[in-house]
């Protein structure tokens, strides 16, 4: 199954979405559910209106895989992820973190690393629990 790949990114009142790979897949609404849900029907009007490359590349099975800045996904996740929390399962100082989720700093590549692997063994641990 293909992946779509869709960047997610916060601006100053509004979260955007578009593609890196096709040129007028974008979409914007005021959270990132909003997005999402505006970028989904931005693909479906591409496909229904187009009749190119990128349509047909859409018209087939194809999974969207969603990228965030690090400030989009510490603000959309701002009431799940604690700093603290985030602290413990990746190493990085509290104060760090927000200016990560603030913007006024941004994150090095083996930083962005370092919190993407944490988030992923966090989210393998969790899927191997039972109730």
């Amino acid at each position: 199954m293909k992946k779509l790949n869709i960047i997610i990114e916060r601006g100053i009142d509004v979260y955007a979405a578009y593609s890196d790979k096709f040129a007028g897949l974008y979409a914007s609404g005021d959270s990132v559910e909003e997005v999402k849900k505006s970028i989904e029907k931005s693909i479906k009007l591409y496909v229904k209106y187009n009749d190119d490359k990128i349509a047909n590349y859409l018209k087939s099975d194809y999974i969207i895989e969603y990228t965030f800045d690090l400030e989009s996904f510490f603000n959309y996740y701002n009431g799940v992820f604690t700093k603290s929390g985030l602290e413990k399962i990746t190493g990085i100082n509290q104060k760090q973190i927000q200016h990560y989720a603030s913007g006024l700093k941004k994150p090095r590549l083996i930083q962005r690393k370092k919190i993407e692997q944490a988030l992923h063994k966090l989210g393998d641990e969790l899927k191997s629990i039972s109730f």
